[in-house]
């Protein structure tokens, strides 16, 4: 007879063990173990826990003959109840009737259907060396031919079977933590990084741009970005897709002006293999990159008619066909464009398509030149040396009162993208100096400057340079403090506040050099 139990075990070993190694999906291994031994061993429910590192919690991985709301329930910390103290102590717990053991918790409230009946329980723990990750629990119909001593040891065996499969799952869960805090992460730095507060400027100009950026984040309208080269349409339009409700999901940009009109339909539609020459393999567009989404069209006004009309097509049907395929291709994704051209002058020369325009712009922001907002001139200028004195280890810290003169007298024909190039280049050039001088700005910025106080300037042009470096000498010396800045000047603080907005200085950058 002990032959007979002997072989039988070894039989149910071997099931096992050909079960555990004919899958790849671990959780689906499991609940196969746990049916062979409700088959072999007249096992009733099977549990098998496993311990999160992260938070110090037993959980159920999976069970037989529990409901999922008991699978839920089926929580522990360690050394809490009978699976808690295996999982805490390494060691294996035998109930022989657990309706006698005060230790048993019923956490899953899933032996109701049984209270008529004594029911024995064995817990053993999953472990790879001293290293206990789980348990395995067995609950029978109480009998006293049945030895729980060697229902034990084969549950051990068992345990110690799918031990390391379980430990590949802890890891699984490990990488799974580490991503989910990496991925959030990144996107709270991405958040961070293209909020409004970024876009830096508080002219009455910047504060309607901020306003419309906020009024229309939070929708899923077409946005149409105009303004020159290098006013920071693409930083608007960073803003915009991380306030809003798709933010979390893909942001694909596309500069339209930097590539050939031949390939520009296939980059944003995608292609098949073979349908042009070179097309070794399928691609897949932009908009389907993009999809549940926002896409970035910048520089929209340098695509082609032909391209038009298929982008006209995805904001009226939101669908496309690859470049040489048949399949109707939906998308669901949100457009944001940019242009620096004139767009109704293109659609006067027929090279901009009417319908589309008014497709594109039914939202429109404007962004101004930064020679109509003089006022942010300094504010962008701090900002600018606070990053590359950081990026380049250099102690530079502010600018003389003649380097200020020269970035505010210059036009910026570049705006904000030529003064961020201006102040890197300066700050290189400062080496070990701790303020930026006038010599360290680039020649077009010095001609400006000489040609102001030349012989030929205006009265009125020399007369208010010299009351605007008066004023920034008073507020030097008072670190910032406009009422005491007026009282040097003879002024009253309405008028000195006045004639500080007209000239761009802003006493908050005093303060902070004070």
């Amino acid at each position: 007879m002990p032959d007979t139990k002997r072989i039988k075990d070894l039989e149910l070993l071997y099931e096992i063990s050909t079960s555990l190694n004919q899958s790849f999906d671990l959780k689906k291994t499991l609940y196969s173990v746990l049916d062979i031994l409700a088959n072999s061993i007249g096992m009733i429910r099977g549990t098998i826990f496993i311990l999160n590192p992260l938070r110090d919690e037993i959980s159920i991985e999976v069970a037989h003959g529990l409901s999922q709301g008991a699978i839920e329930r089926g929580k522990y910390k360690i050394g809490e109840g009978i699976t808690g103290t295996v999982i805490q102590t390494g060691k294996s717990v035998i109930v022989p009737k657990i309706s006698q053991e005060p230790m048993f918790l019923n956490r899953t409230a899933s032996r109701k259907s049984h209270s008529s009946q004594e029911l024995s329980f064995i817990c053993v723990p999953i472990k790879k060396g001293s290293l206990v990750v789980g348990a395995l629990s067995v609950d029978r119909l109480y009998d006293d031919s049945f030895s729980l001593t060697e229902g034990e040891n084969l549950l051990s065996v068992i345990a110690t079977m799918i031990a390391q499969h379980v430990i590949n799952l802890e890891n699984f869960y490990l990488e799974q933590e580490q991503l989910r805090k990496e991925n959030q992460r990144l996107r709270g730095e991405l958040g961070k990084k293209f909020r409004i507060n970024n876009i830096i400027g508080n002219s009455s100009k910047m504060a309607v741009v901020f306003q419309m950026i906020s009024q229309v984040s939070q929708s899923n309208a077409t946005v149409l970005i105009r303004g020159e080269s290098g006013t920071g349409k693409e930083l608007v339009a960073n803003a915009i897709h991380y306030a809003s409700q798709r933010a979390r999901n893909p942001f694909v940009k596309v500069n339209c002006a930097a590539m050939p009109s031949n390939l520009i339909e296939s980059e944003l539609f995608g292609h098949e293999k073979g349908s042009f020459t070179g097309a070794i393999r399928q691609k897949i567009g932009k908009f389907e990159l993009a999809n549940n989404g926002t896409i970035f069209l910048d520089e929209v006004g340098s695509i082609g008619v032909e391209v038009q009309v298929k982008l006209l097509r995805v904001l009226q049907e939101k669908e496309f066909e690859r470049v040489g395929g048949s399949h109707t291709i939906k998308t669901d994704v949100r457009i944001l464009a940019a242009t620096n051209k004139n767009l109704e002058e293109a659609i006067e020369k027929g090279v901009f398509r009417e319908d589309l325009y008014y497709r594109l712009n039914v939202f429109p922001i404007y962004l101004p030149p930064l020679r109509e907002r003089m006022t942010d001139i300094l504010m962008l200028a701090d900002s600018f040396l606070e990053k590359y004195a950081k990026e380049n280890h250099r102690n530079v810290r502010s600018f003389s009162k003649a380097a200020i003169d020269m970035l505010m007298m210059y036009d910026w024909p570049g705006n904000v993208r030529e003064l961020e190039n201006c102040i890197e280049r300066a700050v290189l050039l400062c080496g070990d100096e701790d303020m930026i001088q006038a010599y360290h700005l680039p020649p077009t910025l010095q001609r400006v400057k000489m040609s102001s106080l030349s012989p030929g300037a205006t009265l009125e042009d020399t007369v208010q340079h010299l009351e605007r470096e008066k004023m920034i000498d008073a507020l030097r010396t008072t670190r910032g403090n406009m009422a005491k800045a007026a009282q040097i000047l003879g002024v009253t603080e309405r008028k000195f506040t006045y004639r500080a907005k007209k000239y761009g200085i802003d006493f908050h950058r005093f303060r902070a050099e004070g």
